[in-house]
């Protein structure tokens, strides 16, 4: 026993871990959170796949389906296996609210003591789920995927992923692991912990390892699309690789301080040189051409630096609004009495 522990602390901490450990051990419900935009392709392909792995590996399940504003029919297609299968719940959110809300609404209305955001298109293999499982009945609260094999992905899009991952993991103290995605498999006490988090700006990566608890990793080999097409472009991965550096670090911005430091000190320094130079053999100061690039130079930086400055105004300015992540438009499969039933309005 430590000495730095009263016995009575120990104690209470030797039964809630013997408690945590018969919770793991027991029966487990599990969620299945599938955010999906116009997936009508897929959505036949991707239940029958998914439904024996979780008939096999839980022993009750719900596969919760979110239709971020989808237009085509995934909606009537989801209702359609929802009637054969009454474990499938779907949520409609009123637009496209983007995938990090979806997956959101998904984490506020999900049931299980355990849940597995996945993807509809079956990059992510459903078999995945049971190695999960296996880690979080040994004491793990995260099992992330990680992508070790990234073969389907064009050369261009594994190389901004390398620098992405690089780059976020100088600038940000949150741990971000590189090649992993929303494919994890959360234990309840990190769901109720994601539920906490009010920001509109949602970079689920960054958040599912700011809060911590104990996280381990699950390799796999990434397959390719099962049908249809990808819903991000490079600009939008673009602005989505912005939100999460903003998001989780203040790194930008103090760089700029730095850069001025810099430029200041080099002009200081070239204007004592011309100061000199003049004095000693009495040439004149450079002439126009000298002259405007330096201008066109300060002036670059100073605009780029009021854009930095910007994104983070923009990001102030969202989250002053306090409008809610999601619109529900129709839930089915729920109790139309459950709290969890809400339009993403989070209050600490």
């Amino acid at each position: 026993m430590s000495k730095n522990i009263p016995a009575d602390e120990t104690l209470i901490h030797d039964l809630g871990e013997t408690r945590e450990a018969a919770r793991r051990a027991g029966p487990i419900m599990l969620s299945v959170l599938v955010p999906m935009y116009n997936e009508a392709e897929v959505v036949d392909r991707f239940l029958s796949e998914i439904v024996p792995v979780l008939e096999r590996v839980a022993d009750r399940y719900e596969i919760v389906c979110v239709s971020d504003g989808s237009l085509d029919a995934t909606v009537p297609m989801l209702m359609g296996h929802r009637r054969a299968n009454p474990h499938i719940r779907i949520v409609e959110l009123s637009r496209n609210f983007g995938k990090e809300s979806a997956l959101s609404a998904a984490l506020d209305v999900c049931q299980g003591d355990v849940a597995v955001p996945i993807d509809a298109d079956l990059q992510d293999p459903p078999e995945v789920i049971e190695a999960m499982i296996a880690k979080w009945r040994e004491g793990a609260d995260v099992v992330y995927g990680v992508r070790t094999d990234r073969s389907t992905d064009t050369p261009l899009k594994r190389m901004t992923a390398r620098g992405f991952y690089w780059l976020i993991g100088k600038v940000s103290t949150t741990n971000v692991p590189a090649d992993t995605g929303d494919f994890r498999l959360l234990d309840r006490k990190v769901i109720d912990a994601m539920k906490m988090l009010p920001e509109r700006n949602r970079f689920m990566k960054g958040l599912f390892g700011w809060i911590g608890f104990r996280q381990v990793g699950v390799p796999y080999a990434r397959a390719v699309r099962a049908a249809g097409t990808t819903k991000f472009n490079y600009w939008k991965l673009w602005n989505f690789a912005i939100d999460g550096i903003t998001g989780f670090s203040s790194a930008p911005l103090r760089a700029w301080t730095y850069v001025g430091g810099a430029l200041s000190a080099f002009a200081f320094i070239y204007g004592a040189i011309l100061i000199v130079d003049t004095l000693v053999h009495g040439r004149g100061v450079p002439g126009y051409p000298s002259l405007m690039v330096a201008i066109l130079f300060i002036g670059g930086v100073q605009l780029i630096s009021l854009g930095v400055i910007g994104e983070y105004i923009a990001r102030v300015f969202q989250e002053t609004k306090r409008r809610p992540l999601y619109v529900i438009r129709t839930a089915i499969g729920f109790d139309d009495e459950d709290p969890n039933l809400h339009s993403g309005e989070r209050r600490l």
